[in-house]
């Protein structure tokens, strides 16, 4: 039977694991309190930061650093502002409406649907 001295300590991996693990998690937290654009639910194609109409690796990665995004609510309608977080130079307003649908009331067993 062994015995270890090093009774609950971890290895050298585990340590490495657990380092990554916090360093990743630290970084999210962080971009979700920066409100990086890269978090917001946009599409690579639409982080065209320069417009010049072709997306970059270098935009990509800016989404997650350089950019911000601002949500607004105004009735059903649904903005959300990109600026540069440098700055605060506003790059893009992308809106969209959206409807809310009533169910449709089906009629109950026994029931006709003319009144």
């Amino acid at each position: 039977m062994l015995i270890s001295s090093k009774k609950g300590s971890f290895s050298r991996r585990r340590r490495g694991l657990l380092v990554v693990v916090v360093l990743v998690l630290l970084a999210v937290g962080w971009m979700a309190w920066i409100k990086a654009a890269g978090l917001s639910g946009i599409e690579s194609k639409d982080m065209d930061w320069n417009g010049d109409g072709a997306v970059t690796q270098e935009e990509i990665l800016q989404s997650y650093y350089a950019v911000s995004v601002r949500k607004s609510q105004e009735g059903p309608r649904e903005c959300s502002t990109f600026y540069w977080r440098k700055d605060g130079k506003e790059i893009r307003v992308d809106c969209r409406t959206s409807f809310e649908t009533k169910p449709v009331d089906k009629p109950e067993e026994g029931q006709s649907k003319a009144k």
